[in-house]
């Protein structure tokens, strides 16, 4: 049996993103996860899977630059390469390159000028966060770190390997199309935007528009109809009564994770959040 490469591994810093969470996951996996097709209709910045590596998976997320980053590493790797490394690291080159989105030149961008866009802001905005407001634009501000970490080529070249050497399918969809094709032969893995333990932590900002209640409850219904179908799917959130409420006839495990994004910095730390599953 072929060991999973340790060099697969997240190449952007997400939030709410699943490694320190990943015993608890691999716990809770179905038995014959290995027989089953992957599918991850908010891939972030990819813990899961690529832990995992599984040789079949279709990866999606609504928003299509991350998705973009992917394809790029996939198919463009070492003109992503070259054209990070013309980054630079201070304030004002960063906020030239952050408000290209603000402007016509945006969409003159290639794949691969839009992907390196991406991780270099990232790799250099304040607490790496991934942030855009309502009209889609990213605000996060200059991070001022000393050595960022723009050119991680091992990692690139890993995950790039790991994406051409198995059946991978990329997309960008609204994750519902994407789940209603799934088979009782596929395994789901939905770690949604969570929903917000209250209005102070309330962060808003994979894609324009964000998420709230009626989002989480469609979610729900869309879980419902994969149980009906005899799909099994592992759920991540926040503890947050509603999503309690609405996933109470399903097996719920609480967790512990430590959580840093928090506009009060007196509540970062450690905080429950749930594990949802519709089989034993």
């Amino acid at each position: 049996m072929v060991k999973n490469s340790k060099l697969v591994a997240p190449f952007l810093k997400w939030v709410g993103g699943k490694r320190q969470l990943m015993p608890s996951i691999i716990n809770l996996l179905p038995k014959n996860i290995k027989d089953l097709d992957y599918i991850e209709p908010f891939i972030g910045g990819g813990a899961v899977l690529f832990h995992l590596q599984p040789k079949n998976a279709i990866v999606n997320d609504y928003n299509k630059e991350l998705i973009n980053v992917y394809e790029v590493i996939k198919s463009n790797l070492s003109e992503l390469i070259d054209d990070l490394k013309k980054h630079e690291n201070n304030a004002d080159y960063f906020y030239k390159i952050r408000g290209l989105d603000r402007t016509e030149d945006f969409n003159t961008l290639s794949p691969i000028q839009r992907a390196s866009r991406v991780i270099f802001l990232n790799k250099t905005c304040f607490n790496g966060l991934y942030r855009v407001n309502n009209a889609g634009e990213f605000n996060a501000p200059f991070g001022r770190y000393k050595n960022p970490n723009i050119v991680n080529e091992p990692t690139l070249k890993a995950v790039s390997k790991y994406l051409n050497s198995n059946n991978i399918t990329l997309r960008s969809e609204d994750y519902a199309d994407i789940i209603n094709n799934a088979s009782q032969n596929s395994f789901i893995y939905l770690d949604p935007p969570y929903h917000p333990l209250s209005e102070s932590s309330n962060f808003t900002g994979y894609v324009q528009g964000g998420w709230d209640a009626l989002d989480q409850i469609r979610l729900r219904e869309n879980c419902d109809l994969l149980t009906k179908k005899g799909v099994k799917f592992l759920l991540s959130n926040s503890s947050a009564p509603l999503i309690k409420e609405q996933y109470a006839h399903y097996n719920i495990t609480i967790v512990k994770a430590n959580r840093a994004i928090n506009s009060n910095g007196s509540n970062r730390g450690e905080v429950d959040e749930v594990l949802i599953r519709n089989y034993e």
